[in-house]
């Protein structure tokens, strides 16, 4: 895959509008940060059962109740363990400075490594990771996930305290299963036979295009740091 500066120029401002907004959001206060990520899996959600309506090999009425209630899920656990990585239990079990720094990590993590992702498997990318995202290849994805442990963990032990087990458990994590959330975003859409779930964000398309990491990353994160943090 050749580089396209028009291509990351798009997707690098809609990215930095969407890190700017979201953590805007979080700093604010907790208020705000719920009623963010409430429009957030809301959108997700909405734009997830489209898909599957517009899905020719989902057409039983059991069959759609079915997968429904699994996006409905998947979106619930999600939207939960974001919301409770930024409750008060981590700032005494980990030493936070504050409820926004795990969920602000996360976010962080996933936004280097799709952007390092893309650089480097634009100039090096040779081996394709999965057929459901052709574009993706294997030097992209195990560049982006290195640099994005690289940047968390330097810049994260000065900015928020934590250990540097924590910061690469954080970063690590988010890089390697936000990579999956956006691999099983793929599968729907190619199930639809749609390149986008949704327009609103240039050179990103919907709500699910662009959340797709962080709906597996945080939870899974959570779950790590809920086993091995305690």
């Amino acid at each position: 895959m050749a580089f396209d500066l028009q291509t990351f120029r798009t997707r690098a401002l809609s990215a930095i509008i969407f890190v700017v907004v979201m953590l805007g959001a979080i700093f604010y206060s907790i208020d705000s940060f719920i009623i963010l990520f409430s429009i957030v899996y809301t959108g997700c959600l909405i734009e997830y059962n489209n898909l599957i309506k517009n899905t020719p090999t989902i057409h039983t009425k059991t069959a759609k109740l079915l997968y429904s209630l699994f996006g409905l899920m998947y979106m619930t656990i999600s939207f939960c363990a974001i919301k409770h990585l930024a409750s008060a239990h981590w700032i005494a079990v980990l030493g936070t400075t504050a409820y926004y720094v795990l969920p602000m990590l996360v976010i962080v993590s996933i936004w280097i490594n799709d952007t390092m992702a893309y650089i480097v498997g634009s100039f090096i990318g040779k081996t394709p990771l999965s057929a459901l995202s052709p574009k993706k290849t294997w030097e992209g994805t195990i560049g982006g996930a290195l640099l994005a442990v690289v940047a968390v963990v330097l810049l994260g032990r000065s900015l928020t305290g934590l250990s540097y087990q924590t910061l690469i458990i954080v970063s690590a994590t988010s890089a390697i299963m936000g990579t999956m959330g956006d691999l099983i975003e793929s599968k729907f859409k190619r199930m639809a036979g749609v390149k986008d779930s949704g327009n609103i964000m240039p050179g990103h398309g919907g709500f699910f295009d662009r959340f797709d990491s962080l709906l597996l990353a945080g939870p899974t994160v959570w779950l790590i740091l809920t086993l091995f943090a305690q």
